[in-house]
């Protein structure tokens, strides 16, 4: 086998894409912050920690399947860890088992110091990593996404930080969560044609593109709109409106989207790293809010 330099090892893992899972908890903990005032700080950051580790073994095991089962090729988008050949697959598959052993450790030493609900939490995450390429190909992506980095983690972190799950944290859960799955539908718009070649099956290829730019379109601005409606109703407190800034790159985001049909996939052959910024300065914006 190749020698690897720390930094082949790092973009096998796509870092890029961590703002997905840790942006969610972060928000989270300024929010119970803002919300409940005093929250275990040791707990929420080691549960970051964690959630990290987690996401960069499910990037590794999802990128073995896809090319074991002939997703990924030399002329598909995204990482080339293995498509170039850099890395064997026996290689990724280890690193992604390798890293699921300190991500679990972690959640356990978490549920000993919270208590069993929090079990149950973890159980829920491992089983969407584990089974997301399985669910992936047959159009389960997006909700798995939804439900594992929004949903769960959100969660988790008011178990352990306040000691109970609340229900108000829904109102996190819906623009975070909706951005962070718009990575992926950005991902599979793309990928398309060259998921059709691998006999799976999207949401993006079930919707077909005139519905997926309209989704993607939804997924990007409605956020904001969530944003404004809160701090209306009360539920935010106005300085939320900061998180406007991060409307111009969602505008250009969509405006990439929309280009697609006439364009084709090299209008977005990069938008779900973009998604993934402007997922990363929404959920910064919206953290600033709650500490201000």
């Amino acid at each position: 086998m190749k020698k690897h330099s720390l930094k082949d090892w790092l973009i096998a893992v796509r870092p890029w894409s961590f703002p997905a899972s840790a942006m969610p908890v972060i928000v989270t903990l300024a929010y119970l912050y803002w919300a409940y005032g005093v929250i275990d700080w040791k707990n929420g950051v080691l549960a970051l920690v964690g959630i990290i580790i987690f996401h960069a073994s499910g990037n590794a095991w999802s990128d073995y399947f896809d090319f074991e089962r002939g997703v990924d090729r030399a002329d598909t988008f995204g990482v080339k860890t293995l498509t170039s050949g850099q890395f064997m697959p026996l290689e990724i598959r280890n690193l992604a088992i390798g890293l699921m052993v300190p991500a679990v450790a972690i959640g356990l030493w978490l549920v000993v110091r919270t208590g069993l609900p929090l079990l149950w939490v973890g159980v829920c995450g491992a089983i969407c990593s584990l089974l997301y390429p399985w669910l992936k190909y047959r159009a389960f992506g997006d909700f798995v996404i939804f439900v594992a980095y929004a949903i769960l983690p959100t969660l988790g972190i008011s178990y352990i930080t306040v000691g109970k799950f609340l229900p108000d944290l829904l109102l996190i859960i819906v623009p975070v969560g909706l951005i962070t799955v718009a990575i992926l539908h950005a991902n599979n718009t793309r990928d398309i044609e060259t998921d059709v070649r691998a006999k799976i099956s999207t949401l993006a290829m079930k919707l077909g593109k005139k519905t997926d730019v309209l989704l993607y379109i939804f997924e990007v601005i409605f956020p904001f709109l969530w944003i404004v409606g809160c701090v209306v109703l009360g539920y935010f407190p106005w300085w939320s409106l900061l998180t406007m800034l991060g409307l111009l790159p969602a505008i250009a985001n969509a405006r990439a989207m929309l280009r697609l049909p006439k364009e084709g996939i090299s209008a977005i052959s990069n938008l779900d790293e973009k998604t993934a910024k402007l997922q990363l300065l929404f959920s910064l914006l919206f953290t600033v809010t709650f500490l201000i």
